[in-house]
Formats: structure tokens, sequence, C-alpha cells
């Protein structure tokens, strides 16, 4: 079971929920993912990559936004919505074990925007950045990038994209991904759609794709380098 951690936001407060690896060993990595714009920490989705990533290694956190934690529906403002990404990562390397691993950031569609656009903006001692359908741009409206900023990250980042996401498509994701060079990949999720998810008669099972992806951040997470370049290890049991 995950450890329910309170976070403070100014006079408020939302709720984050770490999730243990299987052994109790120094943690390589603590992995920090905040949710998309339509749903909770407590969503399947999320719940099942925050268990899926502790179980292959990763000290794994989750919280809710503020507008998520009051039971509003309407996200918070951008700056707002920045302020509370913060005081998590704050809150989290107040407190052991979590704060001895690399920080990894990111989140599902909204949340790793969120992730991005601090980490642009100057965090310290990060590793790397997760992205679970980066949301490029809005449904229907190419045009309106939101890829500026991204030159301005020096950390690691993979891209998990769909191959059919309304949000932006890996083809379209390229041309932004490409200049950063040896910080940025794409993982392309073939039929997959904003949330990975693959028509039901498609040629792989909709468990078994999240399960690749799964296998495929944590290998990711493998190659961060340590606090003076080394790589660090993380332990990968079995998944089947």
């Amino acid at each position: 079971m995950p450890e329910t951690i309170r976070v403070a936001i100014g006079s408020d407060h939302v709720t984050a929920l770490a999730y243990p690896p299987p052994t109790a060993s120094e943690p390589a990595v603590t992995l920090i993912l905040a949710h998309g714009a339509g749903a909770p920490q407590t969503s399947d989705f999320m719940v099942d990559f925050a268990e899926a990533l502790a179980r292959r290694g990763s000290h794994t956190v989750t919280f809710n936004f503020l507008y998520t934690e009051k039971g509003r529906r309407l996200p918070d403002r951008t700056e707002t919505l920045e302020a509370a990404f913060r005081e998590v990562i704050a809150t989290v390397r107040a407190r052991a074990p979590l704060a001895r691993g690399r920080l990894v950031i990111g989140g599902k569609s909204m949340g790793g925007r969120i992730a991005s656009q601090i980490a642009a903006q100057g965090v310290t001692d990060l590793a790397g950045l997760v992205f679970l359908g980066y949301p490029l741009h809005p449904p229907g409206k190419p045009a309106m990038l939101r890829a500026a900023h991204l030159a301005r990250i020096r950390a690691t980042m993979l891209f998990v994209q769909g191959s059919r996401d309304a949000f932006g498509t890996p083809g379209e994701l390229a041309p932004v991904v490409e200049p950063l060079g040896p910080r940025a990949r794409i993982h392309v999720v073939e039929g997959g759609d904003h949330s990975f998810a693959v028509p039901k008669r498609g040629p792989v099972p909709q468990e078994e794709v999240y399960t690749r992806v799964q296998d495929e951040i944590a290998r990711w997470l493998l190659t961060l380098p340590g606090p003076h370049g080394q790589r660090r290890s993380i332990s990968t049991p079995p998944t089947s």
C-alpha cells in the first residue's frame, strides 16, 4: 500500500501517494508523476503505472493538483499548477528515503507538461523527465504548439507517445525532439491513443501494451547517471 503524504500548498494542501519498491535497498530513482487534466492520481491509469514502476525498482510518487484535491473539474491556473508541483518536489526531497534517489519528474498529459515547464524554469539536480502522452497541441489545433520551452530543459527526457495521439503524434513530435539531440527520445506506442489505449482487435492485448511501456521506462531509468556520472542500477523483477 502506498504511503500518504500531506503536502502544504500555501494555506491549502494536496495529497501525495508514495509507492515503495519491493526491496528496502538504497533507492536509485525517485520518480514523481502528476496526473492529467481529467483524472486524479487514483485513476486506474495512474495507479497502474505507479505500482508497476515501483515494482521495477523506483520509489514512485503521485499527487493531486489543488483543483483535483478540492473536487473541481476545471484545472487551476498554470502558476498554481506549477507551484503545487514544486511543493511536492520540496516535500519529497525532505523525506528519507525518497530524498536519496535521483530525481525524475513527469506525468500524464497535462501533468507532464507542467513538469516540463518547471524543469525549463529550473529544478536543481533533476536527472530526467518522463512524459506519458505529451500534449504537444490541443486536438485539432496542430499550430498551437506547447514546445518552445523544451529546448531550455537540460535534463534527459523520454516521450512515450501513442501513434494515434490526438494531442500530437510521434511524427508531429519528432521535429520538436530532434534538435534536442541525445537529451530526448521518443518511444512510440503503436496503435495507442493519448492514454496508450489500442484497438481491442489489435495484435497486442492492452495489458501487454502497458507492460511494454513500463518496461521501457524502467530500462530508460537505468541509463540515468548518478551524482558523479556513474550509472545507477535498478532491480527489475520479472513482470509476467
